[in-house]
C-alpha cells in the first residue's frame, strides 16, 4: 500500500509556532494598553506559558491539512470542468470556498 503524500508535520509545526508566536505579542500589545488605561503594574499580568503540540497533534494536523487542499482542488476542478476550463484559476476557489469551509 502506497502512503499518500501530505504535509511535513515539521512544516506544519514552524507555521503553528510562527502564528502562536504573532498572537503572544498581540496580546502583549493588548495587555501593555490594558495596564497603561488602568494604571496596573506588570506585575499583575497573566503568566505567559509556552504554547506547543505534540507529535500526534502535529500529524492529524498535517492530514486535515491534506485532506482540506485535495478536497479544495476536486471542487475547483469540478467547477471550471462546468465552465469548460481545463485551468483552474481563482474565482473557482473563491466560489468553493464558502461551503469547503461550512463542510469542515
Amino acid at each position: 500500500m502506497e502512503k499518500e503524500n501530505t504535509f511535513d508535520p515539521d512544516l506544519i509545526h514552524e507555521i503553528f509556532k510562527l502564528v502562536w508566536k504573532r498572537k503572544a505579542a498581540e496580546r502583549g500589545k493588548n495587555e501593555l494598553s490594558e495596564n497603561i488605561e488602568n494604571e496596573v503594574g506588570a506585575s499583575s499580568s497573566k503568566r505567559i506559558r509556552p504554547t506547543f503540540a505534540n507529535a500526534n497533534a502535529l500529524k492529524l494536523s498535517s492530514e486535515l491539512l491534506r485532506v482540506f487542499v485535495a478536497e479544495a482542488i476536486q471542487r475547483a476542478a469540478t467547477i471550471a470542468e462546468a465552465e469548460g476550463s481545463v485551468k483552474i484559476e481563482a474565482t473557482h476557489l473563491e466560489r468553493i470556498l464558502p461551503q469547503l469551509l461550512l463542510d469542515f
